[in-house]
């Protein structure tokens, strides 16, 4: 009924009931890395908010009920919310009436995006040129099917502007901005707008732009900018899309001759 043990003279329990060193395996552990608490918080809200669970506009509950619903510290709430709001989810308002509010995504967060990209990367310059004129020709294309009255009304006050700039560059260089960008609004595709908004910006603020100090070449300019947005205007896609390639290859080529450098280099964010 019972078992019997036998141990051998001169040996204990414990080493009689050991697993030789030899037979045992090694085992091996990596590093676990565990989320902080405010990133996961974070997480579930984002997730809420873009499968549309959390209806733009609406308001979270307060910092309280948040407090009381996670069982998570004030500190890790606010930071979750804090998160949130820098990457442009959430608007916080103060006072009585405040509160978070819930955002979508705009093309304002996908060209900031793009912009930290361009200028933590440091972005050659080449590329950027080579983006353009893989994208932008096909905005013009895109606008001629889109494009509203308003969408021209804009583009034609951009090319007056820059008619009337005079020997005022800036003012020339802004207005210039404003019209390219005005081409990707009126494609009406967000993804274009916020990709062309971070490009043109990039070019506009990190580029000598000395070209344009020749009157000749403001002139070729705006003739460029009014041709094709008489092609948005007639509705022609394809004299749209041949015009705005010419354009953007003879920009590259004016500024291949007067800048040299490989990369963009920003002394702050663009505007």
């Amino acid at each position: 009924m019972f078992g019997l043990t036998i141990i051998p003279k001169g040996r204990s329990v414990e080493a009689s009931n050991s697993v030789p060193r030899s037979s045992r395996s090694v085992i091996r552990l990596d590093p676990v890395s565990v989320p902080k608490a405010p990133d996961v918080l974070a997480d579930q809200l984002r997730e809420r908010i873009l499968s549309g669970d959390l209806a733009e506009g609406s308001p979270l509950p307060a910092e309280r009920e948040l407090v009381r619903q996670t069982q998570m510290s004030r500190a890790t709430v606010r930071e979750a919310l804090r998160i949130l709001e820098v990457q442009n989810l959430l608007r916080v308002k103060a006072g009585r009436a405040g509160g978070a509010f819930v955002q979508r995504p705009s093309t304002t967060s996908i060209a900031n995006s793009v912009s930290m990209l361009i200028r933590g990367r440091r972005i050659r310059l080449v590329d950027l040129m080579e983006t353009r004129e893989a994208i932008e020709p096909f905005c013009a294309h895109l606008a001629v099917l889109m494009r509203t009255d308003q969408d021209l009304a804009e583009l034609e006050r951009a090319n007056v502007a820059m008619q009337q700039a005079g020997s005022d560059l800036e003012r020339f260089l802004r207005a210039n901005l404003e019209w390219h960008v005005g081409v990707a609004v009126a494609s009406h595709n967000e993804l274009l707008i916020g990709f062309m908004t971070a490009l043109s910006q990039a070019l506009h603020a990190g580029t000598e732009n000395a070209a344009f100090i020749d009157d000749d070449v403001r002139g070729v300019t705006v003739r460029a900018h009014s041709a094709i947005t008489s092609a948005i205007r007639g509705r022609d896609g394809v004299v749209a899309l041949r015009r705005m390639r010419s354009h953007v290859r003879a920009y590259a080529e004016a500024l291949a001759e007067t800048d040299d450098r490989d990369a963009i280099e920003l002394d702050e964010e663009p505007s």
